[in-house]
């Protein structure tokens, strides 16, 4: 009995080819995104040195004839809100939240990336959810908490709930780079006598500068920038203002007075935007650098 044998054909799975944005398509679609980020910008600038009437009759004119620094000169003196005391407050509450979350997110990455257990990869994943959760949802929960441990409307409470908000992208990014760094480094010391603590501390730390910078920077936009946290948990009571809150109080809720607003509002995102200009490379090197390195 004879086999028939059929020829085999063959299949060739097709996959869709990516969309790519080619030549004037590209262009265009990086010049309406700048167009859509600087024009904002640009009109907080611009109207910081213009009057009341030329802001409301034209907001994008640039004249030279018609600036002057006379409204900045009064928001800086305004008595409804100290500048200068709003800048101390705010850099009062960055280098605290700053140094507590590289305290506490560095040794809990260290043990996150170096143990290979399941346990502790679901911890990371509980620490990536973190992410997701929005300030605002628990602002209420965190009132409770902070009443009831007598630190509402204290530094100290405010600070410790601003360093929680930091530490699920902290880990999450510290884990990742420190899975880069080879592990023969920490045995190496462990075998001249180097315990845990000295390891990560003198050895994998410094190594971590990327990440470290990156997230400093990420965490200081986030403290100096955020409004709702400081109204609800420090509150007018406690005499103290950051720039955001300071920013809220000297522009009255009735007043429709732009030469108080836009003066005030460009001399609180100032300090930020130097920074940002200035360290912009360390950011994108520091998110980049966990999946290049190695």
């Amino acid at each position: 009995m004879s086999v028939i044998r059929l020829p085999r054909v063959k299949t060739q799975v097709v996959q869709p080819r990516p969309v790519r944005i080619r030549g004037a398509g590209r262009i265009a679609f990086l010049v309406v995104t700048s167009v859509l980020m600087l024009v904002p910008m640009y009109l907080l600038v611009v109207s910081a040195f213009k009057s009341q009437q030329d802001i409301l009759t034209h907001p994008f004119s640039l004249s030279p004839d018609l600036l002057t620094t006379e409204y900045l000169q009064k928001a800086w003196t305004n008595p409804d809100f100290n500048i200068l005391k709003g800048y101390a407050v705010t850099a009062l509450f960055v280098v605290s939240v700053n140094v507590l979350s590289v305290a506490l997110a560095g040794p809990v990455s260290y043990v996150i990336a170096r143990r290979g257990e399941r346990r502790y990869r679901v911890l990371l994943l509980l620490f990536v959810a973190g992410t997701f959760i929005p300030s605002q949802v628990l602002v209420i929960p965190v009132v409770y908490t902070l009443k009831f441990l007598g630190l509402m409307g204290t530094i100290p409470g405010f600070v410790l709930f601003e360093t929680t908000l930091t530490l699920p992208f902290s880990i999450f990014l510290y884990a990742g780079y420190i899975m880069t760094i080879p592990a023969s480094l920490d045995e190496a010391a462990a075998v001249d006598g180097a315990g845990k603590h000295r390891i990560f501390w003198s050895i994998v730390f410094p190594l971590m500068k990327p990440a470290v910078v990156t997230m400093v920077i990420l965490n200081t936009f986030s403290v100096w920038n955020d409004f709702v946290n400081p109204q609800i948990i420090l509150g007018p009571g406690s005499g103290l203002y950051t720039v955001t809150t300071g920013v809220y109080a000297a522009v009255s809720q009735y007043s429709t007075d732009y030469t108080v607003v836009f003066p005030t509002l460009l001399l609180a995102v100032a300090p930020l935007l130097v920074v940002f200009v200035l360290l912009q490379r360390h950011v994108i090197s520091g998110l980049t650098a966990g999946a290049t390195k190695g």
